[in-house]
C-alpha cells in the first residue's frame, strides 16, 4: 500500500517533514558557518527578501503588473551641479 501523498501524484517535501531536530541542526550549522555576529544581519536580509517577495506576489495577484511602489526612505535628494563650458 502506498502513502496518501504518493497516490496524489507526488511526495510531500514541505517544511513539516524537517521537524524540530532538523531545524536545530540547521541553526547550529548556520551558527558555525557565519558566527553569532553575522546571524542577525542574515535574518534581517532574509526577512526583507521575504517581505519583497510577498509584496510582489500580492501585486501580481491584485493585477498591479507594471507598477512599482517607491518608498520615501528609498529615495535620495540629488542636487545638480552647475556645468561651466570651457
Amino acid at each position: 500500500m502506498l502513502p496518501n501523498n504518493f497516490e496524489s501524484g507526488g511526495i510531500d517535501m514541505g517544511l513539516s517533514s524537517i521537524g524540530v531536530p532538523g531545524l536545530i541542526l540547521i541553526l547550529i550549522a548556520l551558527l558555525l558557518i557565519f558566527g553569532p555576529n553575522k546571524l542577525p544581519e542574515l535574518g534581517q536580509a532574509f526577512g526583507r527578501t521575504l517581505r519583497e517577495f510577498k509584496n510582489s506576489t500580492k501585486g501580481i495577484l491584485d493585477g498591479d503588473h507594471g507598477e512599482v511602489e517607491v518608498h520615501q526612505e528609498d529615495t535620495k535628494t540629488v542636487t545638480p551641479k552647475k556645468i561651466i563650458p570651457s
